[in-house]
């Protein structure tokens, strides 16, 4: 095995990678193989914030979008940015980035096309995780539960907040549809965003705005000493006068 210091690998480090099959696997047009390659890089650099678990607010809506907004803070890019994790009715998962529209009560808002295959996964089983991280922070917050589709009046709303040039887009129904060439798509758009121009309150009749309604969220603080603090929120139990409350544990790393 090859030992590899964060400045790349050692001089005892062999010239060809390990690979399973016995091959050698190719190398990288950088120093070094790509095993070492990734070894080589640092992780969790930078001044990282605190995070002191026992001031955490009793329901995690709160201290989600007190952290969203470190991060925008931070300069962190697209921090709205999350994974949308499903699973399709063969049991199959798929995972795809997407913007965060809002959190409140109502739990974690995204929007997509109701025939899109995140859209078919959702009314196969409507269930998803979602998963935020903040890297130059160091910080991971995961929320899986049940997903439900908001009234027509609110996806409409959304769907007309859009730029027109993502009205367009959705409008054509057609995504992840095979594609025959660039051509085809720069036609198609072409047309489509010049009938939203034509009717700017044409609303796609399968756009959908979706709420996560969460049943566990955890949040979690890398630490250069792997000294990770991590705390999940896990609906349960009533509290008087607010109905279904949360139950905070700390977790091992």
């Amino acid at each position: 095995m090859a030992l590899v210091t964060a400045g790349g690998p050692s001089a005892d480090a062999p010239s060809a990678p390990e690979a399973r099959d016995g091959r050698d696997a190719p190398a990288t047009p950088r120093t070094g193989t790509l095993r070492e390659t990734l070894r080589g890089l640092d992780v969790f650099a930078g001044e990282l914030p605190s995070f002191q678990p026992h001031t955490a607010p009793s329901a995690p809506e709160q201290l989600f979008v007190d952290w969203l907004f470190e991060a925008v803070d931070a300069g962190v890019r697209e921090p709205h940015a999350m994974t949308l994790s499903t699973v399709d009715p063969e049991g199959n998962p798929a995972a795809r980035v997407l913007i965060l529209k809002n959190v409140d009560a109502d739990g974690w808002q995204f929007a997509v096309h109701a025939a899109s295959p995140k859209g078919r996964d959702l009314a196969a089983h409507g269930r998803a995780a979602l998963t935020f991280y903040w890297p130059e922070l160091a910080r991971q917050v995961r929320v899986r539960g049940p997903v439900v589709a908001e009234p027509p009046e609110r996806s409409a709303a959304d769907f007309l907040a859009r730029s027109p040039e993502a009205r367009a887009e959705a409008l054509l129904g057609l995504q992840s549809g095979p594609l025959t060439s660039l051509a085809a798509r720069d036609a198609a758009t072409g047309a489509s965003l010049e009938r939203v121009e034509r009717e700017p309150g044409l609303v796609a009749p399968e756009w959908t705005l979706y709420s996560l309604r969460a049943e566990e969220v955890e949040f979690w603080q890398g630490d250069r000493q792997r000294n990770h603090t991590r705390l999940q929120y896990t609906r349960g139990g009533e509290v008087e006068g607010e109905g279904e409350g949360w139950v905070k544990q700390l977790l091992w790393p």
